[in-house]
């Protein structure tokens, strides 16, 4: 029997015409022409995987950019929290791909304030084994504008909900982007419903900054105290 995830990775892939594959340094949604593969539903609920929104204008780079659009409804049943999922392109084995980042621009459309996080699950043959969230969220106010976002997945900044946070990395079969001012989600307490739109765009998989990055900032700072120095 097939796990709710490969089901709605089957769906995605089939109806979205995205390639099942495996999360790589350098990947990027821009929405351009399609929802790349994010869906809601899918889930151990039983709600139908169904597409994303894309809307054709309005991204961060403004007329003629798109977006991909998330809408809740606050309610009871399927769409009453705001989640976002993939089960193609961002899975697989983030430490190996040396995928320590992921960056994104944010836009609250709606009246109510959102903290945003990431969570990464595995999912198989049954239930998810490990899952951790991003400790940090990020705080979006209501009519918050497009807000560029970087979500730091090292293991130690990431909060485990079940099992193992290295193994909820090394082995990602679904990831979402979800509400929740707590880094929980089921089998723990899971997004609160929230009436919601939010914009997502260029969602971005970021290494940590180099050795030679990291040596000229070292530099440009002792630079900047040499002069000051001198300064005096």
């Amino acid at each position: 029997m097939r796990s709710s995830a490969q089901i709605a990775a089957m769906f995605v892939a089939a109806a979205i015409g995205s390639p099942v594959a495996a999360v790589t340094l350098g990947e990027t949604d821009t929405f351009s022409s399609s929802s790349e593969g994010w869906f809601i539903g899918g889930g151990p609920g039983g709600f139908p995987a169904t597409a994303l929104t894309v809307a054709p204008t309005g991204g961060p780079s403004g007329a003629g950019d798109a977006y991909l659009q998330l809408t809740s409804t606050g309610s009871s049943g399927p769409g009453s929290r705001l989640v976002a999922n993939n089960a193609t392109q961002w899975t697989g084995n983030y430490i190996g791909a040396g995928v320590t980042a992921i960056e994104m621009d944010l836009n609250n459309f709606g009246t109510t304030d959102l903290t945003i996080r990431l969570l990464f699950e595995d999912p198989g043959v049954g239930p998810p084994t490990n899952i951790a969230a991003t400790t940090f969220g990020a705080p979006l106010p209501a009519a918050s504008g497009w807000t560029h976002v970087r979500f730091s997945i090292a293991p130690g900044d990431l909060t485990t909900v079940a099992g193992n946070v290295t193994a909820a990395l090394s082995g990602a079969t679904f990831f979402r982007l979800f509400h929740n001012t707590a880094p929980e989600f089921p089998p723990l307490l899971g997004p609160p419903p929230i009436a919601a739109i939010l914009g997502v765009d260029n969602i971005s998989a970021v290494p940590e900054p180099s050795a030679a990055v990291i040596m000229l900032l070292g530099l440009g700072a002792i630079g900047m105290a040499v002069r000051r120095k001198r300064a005096r």
